[in-house]
């Protein structure tokens, strides 16, 4: 592997304990879930929880092979993701809550996108 692409697959690591956190840690107690008292409302809050688990899954993925091969067009989409969570929990911790403290997934969802770009910088550099 090439010395610039360590920080995408460093990213790409990064995300599996992420996954793992998603899945295991917060999947099996669901909060929005138990706080829902219709049965339909709680089944339709656990597919989105478990949606999100799939995005993350095909995003772990998507950076390792991003760190094995680049392609403009697969980076721009992996860039939306990447991106477009960490705008969400920050637009909606704001507005909602107004703080950003309550809601900190955004920084593990910015780190991952910073290391990946950090290598691209670096790989027009060399």
């Amino acid at each position: 592997m090439e010395a610039t692409m360590l920080w995408t697959r460093l990213a790409a690591d990064l995300m599996g304990p992420t996954v793992l956190i998603d899945v295991f840690a917060r999947g099996a107690d669901l909060p929005l879930q138990t706080a829902l008292h219709v049965p339909e409302l709680a089944a339709f809050a656990a597919v989105l929880w478990h949606a999100v688990s799939v995005v993350l899954i095909v995003l772990t993925y998507g950076l390792w092979v991003l760190a094995q091969r680049r392609g403009l067009a697969f980076k721009f989409v992996l860039s939306g993701v990447q991106v477009g969570c960490p705008a969400m929990f920050l637009l909606y911790g704001l507005r909602r809550l107004g703080t950003v403290i309550d809601m900190p997934q955004w920084m593990i969802f910015l780190i991952i996108p910073a290391l990946t770009r950090f290598d691209e910088s670096r790989e027009r550099v060399l």
